[in-house]
């Protein structure tokens, strides 16, 4: 039944009004159907498990283009990842009590005191061959070997492996370069994909404990929730606080988000990501080490694997909601585009049916 137009005895109704009125209704239609055919996606897990490497690629695989002003942020934040990265490894080889060779230690001052890149300022010369030194010094790879004491930035050994083409001054970040470079999520990013008939809005927050208070924000008419949690980051501590586990960090956020009361019916999926780095890390980082109930052998990423899909799945059954809402779990690579494309078809598949149950349609 439509609405009418009425006024107070005596006021006359213009025609103007009258086409008013029907431009408001008409608009108040139109955001009643977006509301019902929009899906909103909450990214959620601890810092570094790869949220926003998962909003880059869905930028890719939806074909929203960066703009030019993006990649030349992009590309400025490579430079950053790189001599911010090396001071991150300087710093913590004094915890380890490791030194550079006396030749190098004049490299490390221009390191330490790096400037950001101005706009289309090229990666300066000056810069290419202390990098390329103090990363090839003995004791800056014994550092980065054990990268897990001090929650290393993982993307350092692809960035130190291309020095010569980031160096280039026509340098222009590749798609790799853009899924790789780090910055931290502070605040909240919201962006929206095209899904068939439907839009999905995802939503980006940071993951770092300072950041935690502003979820619940986000909380509200939420489809589904994506959880990342770092596969590799079983024997890591936290970028914050080198006396937290990050693995346990994401067991304790994952046990609290199945038990809220605000998710009590929402479709919530896992990624358990990294799957790459968890397969090189594995024959020698021995899980048992870090969380000795597990029974596997030593060595064995399968059954690494199946050990914390099983955790993440009982700390889920316990908030004894398997009725009102589904699991999914997935192993994933987030750097890998081809293999995301898959299991994001998967993911978008799962929020419009959960979208579709919600509104009663099926």
């Amino acid at each position: 039944m439509g609405s009418c137009l009425s006024t107070p005895r005596g006021v006359d109704v213009t025609e103007l009004d009258r086409q008013r009125h029907k431009e408001a209704e008409k608009q108040l239609k139109e955001a009643k159907v977006k509301m019902a055919t929009q899906v909103k996606v909450l990214l959620l897990g601890s810092g570094d498990s790869g949220k926003s490497t998962i909003l880059k690629q869905m930028r890719l695989i939806h074909k929203l283009p960066f703009s030019p002003q993006e990649i030349e942020t992009f590309r400025q934040l490579v430079f950053d990842n790189l001599t911010r990265g090396m001071k991150y490894l300087l710093d913590a080889m004094e915890d380890m009590d490791l030194k550079v060779a006396e030749e190098n230690i004049s490299h490390v001052d221009l390191v330490e005191n790096a400037q950001d890149l101005r706009d289309n300022e090229p990666f300066p010369m000056s810069y290419y061959e202390p990098l390329k030194t103090l990363w090839m010094d003995p004791n800056v790879q014994k550092a980065w070997e054990r990268g897990n004491e001090a929650a290393l930035p993982e993307n350092l050994l692809y960035f130190f492996s291309s020095l010569d083409r980031l160096f280039d001054p026509e340098y222009v970040p590749e798609e790799q370069d853009i899924i790789r470079c780090r910055a931290r999520t502070i605040g909240i990013t919201e962006t929206t994909f095209e899904l068939r008939d439907h839009q999905m809005l995802m939503v980006d927050v940071g993951g770092q404990k300072s950041e935690r208070r502003k979820w619940i924000h986000c909380f509200q008419d939420v489809t589904s929730i994506l959880f990342l949690v770092s596969l590799s980051g079983y024997d890591q501590c936290l970028v914050e606080d080198r006396d937290a586990n990050q693995m346990q960090d994401a067991m304790t956020i994952w046990d609290s988000i199945c038990h809220s009361q605000w998710f009590k019916s929402t479709s919530i999926i896992l990624f358990l990501n990294k799957n790459d780095l968890f397969e090189k890390k594995i024959p020698t980082s021995d899980i048992k080490n870090h969380f000795p109930d597990f029974d596997g052998e030593s060595g064995d990423v399968r059954a690494g694997r199946e050990y914390f899909k099983r955790r993440f799945a009982k700390l889920a059954q316990k908030a004894g909601r398997s009725k009102e809402r589904e699991i999914y779990i997935h192993m994933t690579t987030a750097t890998d585009t081809a293999m995301l494309r898959v299991v994001m078809a998967a993911v978008e598949d799962i929020v419009l049916r959960s979208n579709l149950e919600v509104a009663a349609l099926i």
